[in-house]
């Protein structure tokens, strides 16, 4: 009956929220409380979820210290050298910009953080994808899909627990599968080709000629609308965000026009913002590169680090209260949906784990597992861990059922390393999970309903994971 209800309680959840039927806050809380009166232990519901927030608290914490942190490097201008590079690659192509996108999120991935990862690159190419009027789910699918493939990091999370779980050498487990995670890292850059190619026939491409900075602004010299295909821009005129070039440059300040970054609607790079310190540029920088370094070293745990490392951010670039304050307060959105989100997330997991349904699910699946599979039970983690990691969090797969399916393995002469290397193969897709506090941070920055994100990204991030067990099989690692 528990196997049941864990089901039926998760479908309940995802079809009510991709059809937008409840928000996700309330459905992380509403559904699994009917669930758990529904199982007999309506009784126990404020245990599980107190238990469940003290397994989220340290998450929501590193999270509304890592927004507020990031929040005040964007503000001060750590990032804008890197958003006019990109700006430059990506000029108005959507194709260009759908690539940078997969671009950026894989290169700020390496620091094994996805809710950094998310930050930054929705802060970079947010304004653009507004100016040009392309899809925000194409942005959040393709950032989430890179940092799940850079998520496989031995640093990033779930290698290491794959080798806690089965006492492994983290190195053993992660060095064979590079191999693997670059195909899948390969098919994520070909996924954003082929977004960017739908985005441009959709919306016609607008390049922009000679970007140049000149006096800290960017001015473009020269703006030409290039329509391709049937598109929207083809068949009912120019997209709203680019007019058509007359024969000539268009007038600063118009649509579609050179002209200031402010022009262009792209905030976060105003030159003129009064929240800029170019002169601690290289101490903010230090200080980033620095708090990433610990991070990956482990030196401290993470919540502790965001929380040292905000607080001197704030202090040497705000130095007055006043300051202090509005920084805070200009990113307190972003903290309290996220943070919320993570809190509401508790009570689902909570609920989840202590009734026993995630317990009962996995043994029920590993219980139907042919034995003529047996002896590929590489295999068979690998296609368990695509949706396995997308229901369940991480320690609730690597902890409580990745040991399942290496003990049912080693009874077929499979060796656990097999299995540790083939649970990494869902990570594309469990990056998009509703379990993953991250993500909120992702649909939040880039103002896209949680339900479009998930309806949009799964068949992506899905095949993605498929690219990289199937590349693990014919390369021999599986």
């Amino acid at each position: 009956m528990l196997t049941i209800l864990g089901f039926v309680m998760i479908a309940t959840f995802l079809v009510l929220i991709m059809m937008k039927k409840m928000s996700p806050l309330a459905a992380l809380v509403l559904i699994p409380a009917l669930f758990c009166v529904l199982v007999g232990q309506g009784a126990h519901l404020g245990d599980y979820v107190i238990k469940g927030i003290g397994d989220l608290a340290p998450t929501a914490a590193m999270l509304m210290f890592a927004i507020i942190y990031f929040g005040v490097m964007i503000d001060v201008g750590l990032f804008d050298p890197v958003v006019r590079g990109i700006l430059r690659f990506c000029k108005a192509d959507p194709v260009r910009v759908v690539v940078g996108t997969a671009l950026l999120a894989a290169i700020v991935s390496l620091d094994g953080d996805g809710s950094t990862t998310f930050m930054i690159t929705v802060s970079a190419l947010y304004p653009l994808y507004k100016r040009l009027k392309m899809s925000l789910v194409v942005m959040t699918g393709v950032a989430s899909t890179a940092n799940g493939v850079m998520n496989t990091l031995p640093w990033g999370g779930p290698t290491a627990r794959a080798a806690t779980a089965l006492k492994l050498d983290a190195g053993d487990i992660f060095v064979p599968m590079i191999p693997a995670l670059a195909v899948g890292l390969v098919a994520v850059f070909a996924l954003a080709y082929v977004l960017g190619r739908r985005e441009r026939k959709r919306l016609g491409v607008l390049t922009l000629g000679d970007v140049a900075t000149v006096t800290g602004t960017v001015e473009e010299k020269e703006t030409e609308q290039v329509l391709v295909g049937a598109g929207a821009g083809a068949k009912g005129g120019a997209p709203a965000a680019a007019r058509p070039a007359t024969g000539g440059s268009a007038a600063p300040g118009s649509d579609g026009s050179g002209g200031s970054v402010q022009d262009l609607d792209l905030q976060g790079l105003d030159p003129r913002r009064p929240t800029l310190r170019p002169r601690l540029y290289w101490f903010n920088a230090a200080l980033t590169v620095a708090l990433l370094t610990l991070l990956i070293l482990q030196t401290l745990p993470i919540p502790v680090l965001f929380l040292l490392g905000a607080a001197l951010a704030l202090t040497v670039n705000f130095p007055h209260m006043k300051d202090q304050k509005a920084r805070i307060a200009a990113h307190a959105e972003n903290v309290l949906n996220v943070s919320g989100m993570v809190f509401a997330a508790a009570v689902f997991t909570g609920v989840l784990t202590g009734t026993g349904m995630v317990e009962h699910m996995a043994r029920w699946l590993v219980s139907n597992i042919p034995d003529a599979l047996g002896p590929h039970m590489g295999l068979v983690t690998g296609v368990l861990s695509i949706p396995l990691t997308y229901f369940m969090s991480n320690d609730g797969f690597y902890f409580g059922i990745v040991p399942i399916l290496a003990e049912a393995g080693a009874a077929h002469g499979v060796a656990p390393i097999e299995i540790a290397r083939a649970s990494l193969a869902g990570q594309a897709l469990h990056m998009s999970s509703p379990l993953v506090p991250a993500v909120y941070v992702l649909v939040g920055m880039a103002k896209v309903e949680f339900g479009d994100h998930t309806r949009f990204t799964v068949k992506w991030a899905a095949l993605t994971s498929l690219v990289v067990l199937g590349a693990s099989l014919l390369f021999g690692i599986v």
